[in-house]
């Protein structure tokens, strides 16, 4: 469908509340999905990245993340960027203080500081700006998730859990973002 980019936001910062048993179900789910689907990204040139800090999950979900980091390092037609341990507010706080070590470091002047040069500091830096956000659930709420990139976003909101979630749905949120007249802040 011309999709080149898909960010899947599958563990948040604020999940680590949940109660333990649902956290490590929630942590085999990489191994589980890595285990089935690696060969069919590469067979299909799909490179997937992580946007988060993978470094604090559990040794054996980190493990795999890494591998599936590593096969599929190469894969140049499509990315599949997995957001685990994300947040928007940890990953907006991580560039700012990145970007505040530089200036106190003095390889940064502070009039130096830019958009451009903000975005390359979040996890996001090489995917560009978010065209559609797809919400399940029908909930009416972002949650914490891409705040920055999804800025001028067209947002759709559908009933749908997101393990019902098929392609009949995907094609009826593309149809809708067709229709939609994207200004960018114009008129």
């Amino acid at each position: 469908m011309g999709v080149k980019v898909l960010s899947a936001y599958c563990f948040s910062t604020e999940n680590w509340k949940r109660s333990q048993d649902e956290v490590n179900y929630l942590f085999k789910l990489p191994i589980e999905f890595f285990s089935k689907f690696i060969k069919k990204a590469i067979n299909d040139d799909v490179r997937i990245i992580f946007s988060g800090d993978i470094s604090a999950l559990p040794k054996k979900t980190y493990e795999i993340c890494k591998k599936a980091l590593e096969m599929t390092k190469d894969c140049k037609s499509h990315i599949l960027n997995i957001c685990f341990n994300y947040g928007s507010h940890d990953e907006i706080l991580k560039a700012v203080k990145e970007i505040a070590k530089d200036v106190k470091d003095n390889k940064l002047e502070i009039d130096q500081i830019d958009e451009k040069l903000f975005e390359n500091h979040l996890y996001t830096k090489d995917l560009g700006p978010v065209d559609l956000l797809i919400r399940t659930s029908n909930e009416q709420r972002i949650s914490n998730y891409l705040l920055w990139q999804i800025s001028y976003a067209e947002i759709y909101f559908t009933p749908v859990l997101w393990p019902d979630f098929k392609e009949k749905d995907l094609v009826d949120a593309f149809k809708e973002f067709a229709l939609r007249d994207r200004r960018f802040g114009g008129r």
